[in-house]
């Protein structure tokens, strides 16, 4: 008999839950802040909260280490569409050590002058961590630049950032190296 009310216990906490998916705040007339699983008829100012929403931009998976790395110190990868090897190298460094990144394609003259303002050259790929520049790829370099801002050695549970899309050639004429 005790097993029988366990379950249905258990059975009940789980039906419950099930529909506990919204959070409602809401304020009264009197203007009191009040929570639920269901406004009140008489509420004023109604939010839905949704449980299980990341906060920080869909980073919940990355360890603390990592978010805290990346908040402070950006990683950005630039390519041109014509970089062929070395950037396809630098790509795979980044994700085999799960390294957070954006991915600038350097792409017109106007993208190309930012790029020479921002390095003083034409050298891709190139990454800055934070406002540090690394142009070109070298393995030893960007290591110890990661390893310095507290970005992991390796990625974590084999769990790794999605991938930035992979650049297209375009033209064979473009000026950058």
């Amino acid at each position: 008999m005790k097993k029988f009310i366990v379950l249905m216990g258990l059975l009940l906490i789980v039906a419950t839950s099930a529909y506990a998916d919204n959070l409602f705040r809401w304020k009264d007339k009197e203007g009191k802040v009040h929570y639920g699983d269901r406004p009140a008829e008489d509420a004023v100012d109604t939010e839905t909260k949704k449980f299980g929403a990341p906060a920080d931009g869909g980073d919940d998976d990355l360890s603390y280490g990592t978010r805290k790395a990346k908040q402070n110190f950006p990683v950005t990868l630039y390519v041109s569409a014509n970089c062929g090897n070395p950037c396809e190298q630098a790509r795979l460094f980044l994700n085999k050590r799960g390294i957070p990144y954006s991915e600038k394609v350097i792409k017109t003259d106007e993208d190309l002058a930012s790029f020479k303002k921002l390095s003083g050259g034409e050298s891709v790929p190139s990454l800055t961590i934070g406002k540090s520049l690394l142009s070109g790829f070298e393995a030893g370099q960007w290591n110890g630049e990661l390893d310095i801002v507290g970005y992991p050695k390796t990625a974590p549970y084999g769990k790794r950032p999605s991938p930035a899309p992979v650049a297209k050639p375009t033209t064979p004429d473009s000026d950058v190296k």
